[in-house]
């Protein structure tokens, strides 16, 4: 039977945080590597297996999401990042035995995979800021709920689990 989970006051600043839905992170993200491109006159690159690597990326990254997404759907719990309170179950199976936010991974790895297509060696930075962002103001917020709403066992799946890989 699903976990109900009542929202008490000190857990909505948690909430506001969570304003921005990261797909819409990941495609601004995504722009400024874009405009940085475009714009910035120097730092482009290429090498010997550069399209290999975007489209391993690429399916890799799409590979990831499908088998996230499908164990948070088998497990009956959300996957709405922007209510992480609604959490029925703590899913740490799976490909969540490696990587404790595999849908942001498979992001990061489709910002990486854009910025080798693009070709400019500074987009590494802007991907270095995404891992920033979503630390700071998606992850951080969604573990702090995660961790009132499922207590010691979020922090010994914590402990055994990375943030990202």
């Amino acid at each position: 039977m699903p976990k109900i989970v009542i929202l008490r006051p000190e857990q909505t600043f948690s909430y506001m945080r969570l304003k921005i839905p990261p797909g819409l992170v990941v495609l601004i993200f995504a722009g400024l590597m874009y405009l940085l491109d475009r714009f910035l006159p120097f730092g482009e690159f290429d090498f010997f297996g550069r399209e290999v690597l975007i489209w391993i990326l690429a399916i890799a990254a799409v590979l990831v999401v499908i088998v996230a997404i499908r164990q948070f759907l088998k497990a009956r719990t959300t996957i709405n990042p922007l209510f992480p309170g609604r959490a029925a179950v703590l899913v740490s199976g799976g490909i969540y035995a490696y990587s404790r936010n595999p849908m942001y991974l498979a992001m990061l790895m489709l910002l990486l995979a854009w910025g080798l297509w693009l070709g400019n060696a500074f987009n590494t930075l802007v991907a270095a800021l995404f891992v920033a962002y979503m630390n700071r103001f998606q992850i951080g917020p969604e573990e702090e709920v995660l961790s009132r709403t499922f207590g010691r066992q979020f922090q010994k799946y914590c402990t055994e689990v990375r943030r990202w890989f």
